[in-house]
């Protein structure tokens, strides 16, 4: 049987040949967003935002959770950032809340909300982290909302005039930025099945959202130009399709075809490649609605064009057809459950490494040329977190983050131009409609106090950091 000694120097030795798998320049970091961690709802300001007015509503979050508090990374940051500086990162991908700026969405500018970001920005600098901010991250204000939200058209102007308010601020520190997070869950959980907010079911009524998304975010992305921006990102989550075991018909492998251009084709394909992917197999014109106009795509894939894609991968998706499409409101497929042989995370989310480096293959193969460097901006996984003794030893985290780059390790290997790893997430967090009862950080936080206490996957990933830094150095 090894010692524990032996076993140490087998855990340094892994650590170092992972570490030595990915280039000098190669960015490591974290991932948080502004609603999951910084509480202070009601504070300075702040106006309100869909998800202050969603969490309210009974039976919408587990145990009627909410954000109110959450971290409180409104009154700690500082106890945060000192946190990035012994993880040793590169970078720090946080979210701005847009309703702490602008309290209805447009007009008048709250000046303790910038004064919140620019201390953040200054103490990000000063640990000697990069911030990576992004400009929305679901958290729209309420009074944007009440006027339509995104499937207003109006939404993307305003949008536009925020990026604008937030770089005049922060443009001289900050010069990378991600315009928006997770568009298509966004779409799909807030205004398709209601699970997030807004908490609208509108199914594929939902489609102009993503276009307004796309509009918003070409609008923005030419203001933060405009201020000196060098680097213009937006992140989604994307997965990799796969046929569900027993699915081998020529209906499944539509559904599946269906399923991917809906998750990962339609707010890629305007992006890289100038419009809007094929739509009929659920009957929606290419106008999505009539949200699209003339000019609307050159506009997006103009000014919107990316200098990095930010990609979240949590796991693969597995389909067959739709049974009954009525019964799935016109949606073509059925989600089928993972095989049994894969583990799962605290979330019973699948845990697959190589659907990572999968789906970044896939990325290549599909865009070619077209592809910018993509930065993984989240990934990572809930487990059953606890503090014994004074520490957490979440050794399946472990586990799941020394796979995963290994298959960002893998995509890079064949050809991928894979620049930065950002785990979801430095701090467990509000978890949206599982409110706390998912556990992702890397710092275990006690929601009664507060307090910060970090895991063992913390220590993991500091040391592949430093073994990374050794490396490029040696």
């Amino acid at each position: 049987m090894p010692s524990e000694a032996s076993k140490a120097s087998d855990a340094s030795e892994a650590l170092a040949a992972l570490a030595s798998r990915l280039p000098d320049g190669f960015r490591f970091g974290t991932s948080t967003a502004s609603y999951q961690i910084e509480g202070a709802a009601e504070e300075d300001g702040k106006g309100r935002s869909v998800w202050d007015t969603f969490t309210a509503l009974p039976g919408t979050v587990k145990d009627g959770d909410t954000g109110a508090v959450a971290c409180d990374h409104y009154h700690r940051f500082e106890e945060d950032v000192a946190l990035l500086r012994g993880l040793g990162g590169d970078a720090y991908r946080f979210s701005i809340s847009w309703p702490r700026i602008l309290p209805e969405g447009t007009g008048r500018i709250e000046p303790r909300g910038l004064d919140f970001y620019d201390r953040l920005v200054d103490a990000l600098l000063a640990a000697g982290v990069t911030p990576l901010p992004t400009l929305f991250h679901w958290d729209l204000p309420q009074a944007l909302e009440d006027r339509g939200g995104w499937l207003a058209r109006e939404t993307a102007d305003a949008f536009a005039g925020y990026a604008d308010t937030v770089a005049a601020r922060l443009g001289d520190r900050v010069h990378e930025w991600i315009t928006l997070n997770e568009p298509f869950i966004h779409m799909v959980f807030g205004y398709a099945l209601g699970t997030h907010a807004p908490g609208r079911t509108l199914m594929l009524d939902a489609l102009p959202v993503a276009h307004h998304q796309l509009l918003g975010h070409a609008r923005a992305a030419a203001a933060l130009r405009a201020r000196g921006a060098r680097a213009v990102l937006a992140s989604n989550n994307l997965t990799p399709v796969r046929l569900h075991e027993d699915g081998r018909t020529d209906a499944d492998r539509a559904a599946a075809a269906a399923y991917d251009t809906l998750h990962n084709r339609v707010f890629t394909d305007p992006l890289l490649l100038g419009g809007y992917p094929d739509l009929d197999a659920f009957g929606v014109p290419g106008d999505l609605g009539g949200a699209v106009r003339p000019g609307d795509t050159e506009e997006i894939a103009r000014d919107g064009r990316l200098d990095g894609l930010g990609v979240n991968y949590y796991n693969p998706t597995w389909i067959r057809a739709a049974a009954d499409p009525a019964a799935t409101g016109g949606l073509p497929f059925d989600l089928a459950e993972p095989p049994a042989e894969y583990a799962r995370t605290a979330f019973d989310w699948p845990v697959v490494p190589d659907g990572l480096s999968e789906l970044l293959t896939g990325l290549k193969e599909r865009y070619g040329d077209a592809l910018p460097p993509v930065t993984v901006t989240e990934n990572g996984c809930s487990q059953p977190d606890r503090v014994v003794g004074g520490s957490v030893d979440d050794e399946a985290r472990v586990r799941y983050l020394a796979g995963h780059l290994g298959a960002v390790a893998d995509a890079r290997d064949a050809g991928v131009d894979v620049a930065g790893y950002l785990v979801w997430s430095l701090l467990d967090n509000f978890e949206w409609a599982e409110g706390y009862s998912q556990r992702f950080g890397l710092v275990h936080v006690d929601f009664a106090t507060r307090t910060r206490t970090p895991k063992r996957s913390y220590a993991w990933y500091r040391d592949l950091i430093a073994a990374h830094r050794a490396g490029r150095k040696a």
